[in-house]
């Protein structure tokens, strides 16, 4: 039998050959296959761009002398169509327009995309649960126009129960809605412990996208994206918990895992400390010394971890751009057009608020997140 198989004169040897010869095409092709999914959408991603993160076209459109030029000025310079007539109508034809842009992005993606841009959208409502959650804890009025806010169908209902539900049945109601038990816990306390709770709903996020499927050879890209948001969220809870002197048992319970440079010996020997400066002392030797280091002097001034927290996030949009360089075939240019255009969202919101408050740019630069030149 043996002999037939590596006889060039036998049609077995031939089958073979044949078998040998598909079955090395599908493991060479398979990793093309998946670029070529990618060749359309990154090369949009890469035309359209996210121009409201530079520093250049942010100042020119804070130059807008009000709120109507603001508009006219950003539906000519961008493919934007916002409306509103005052700061609270644009803000939020701004949000539409980042939910709008999401789901043509997922349209022109492969559907072997679908579930991440749906993870992604979830964690855009869960902000909004989140917010919602805290002013049904604080017996604090809620709007029902919250609802139409909401994204997905089932954040839709979850609010519609939320609204009308007594305190003492939210644990139960988001656990039917696939809250883990750390959500829960952190709504069933007497007290509510804002920053607990912050932090269970930043775990839960975190673990929606550990979770999610991605195409081949897009792990690593996606795994490196979570743990960078690891480190950022967990740099900036500690921040938080030492502003408010919170003791180190406290600031403990807020890691949320390992990340890419802060490792759980890392993260306790920061929350050991007493101040924000000496977490900062503390980050010495990763990337996120320097940053944080140059912005210290701005912290003491403004009293506000938020300074800090910012400089964080330009940092983060840094991150963003290495990880679409490292990954620029599959899902890189994908991960840093999502993050940018959210920034890009939240810097059009605020240039929009200063115009119609007539504040001085100077005052509100520091908050922009911006993409270095």
């Amino acid at each position: 039998m043996f002999e037939m198989l590596f006889d060039p004169y036998n049609y077995p040897f031939w089958i073979f050959i044949i078998v040998i010869l598909v079955g090395a095409m599908i493991v060479i092709s398979r990793p093309f296959s998946t670029y070529v999914k990618f060749a359309y959408p990154n090369a949009k991603f890469e035309a359209v761009g996210n121009p409201f993160i530079k520093e250049k076209e942010l100042n020119r459109l804070f130059d807008s002398k009000n709120l109507h030029e603001f508009k006219d000025s950003l539906n000519a310079m961008k493919d934007y169509n916002i409306i509103g007539e005052n700061t609270q109508e644009i803000q939020q034809s701004l949000d539409d327009a980042l939910i709008q842009t999401i789901n043509l992005s997922k349209k022109d993606n492969s559907k072997k995309m679908y579930n991440f841009y749906n993870t992604y959208l979830d964690k855009i409502d869960i902000y909004i649960i989140k917010n919602t959650l805290k002013n049904k804890l604080y017996d604090e009025k809620i709007d029902e126009v919250i609802i139409d806010r909401a994204i997905l169908p089932k954040t839709k209902s979850l609010l519609k129960e939320l609204i009308t539900s007594e305190k003492e049945k939210i644990p139960e109601l988001l656990k039917n809605y696939g809250f883990g038990e750390e959500v829960t816990n952190a709504v069933s306390n007497v007290e509510i412990d804002l920053l607990s709770l912050d932090t269970a709903i930043d775990k839960y996020i975190i673990c929606m996208f550990q979770k999610v499927k991605v195409p081949h050879n897009c792990e690593q890209g996606k795994n490196k994206f979570i743990k960078r948001m690891i480190d950022i969220i967990n740099i900036k809870n500690l921040l938080r918990a030492k502003q408010l002197s919170y003791d180190e048992k406290t600031c403990m319970n807020l890691f949320l895992g390992d990340g890419q440079e802060i490792s759980s010996w890392k993260y306790e020997e920061m929350a050991q400390t007493d101040q924000v400066s000496q977490i900062i002392s503390s980050l010495e030797g990763t990337s996120y010394f320097d940053i944080l280091k140059d912005s210290i002097e701005e912290y003491n001034k403004e009293e506000s971890v938020q300074v800090l927290e910012n400089s964080l996030d330009r940092l983060f949009l840094k991150f963003v751009e290495d990880i679409s360089i490292q990954n620029y075939v599959n899902i890189g240019p994908t991960i840093r057009f999502l993050i940018s255009k959210e920034f890009e969202i939240r810097n059009l919101k605020i240039i929009a608020k200063s115009i119609d408050e007539n504040i001085r740019l100077d005052t509100i630069n520091k908050f922009f997140i911006k993409e270095a030149s």
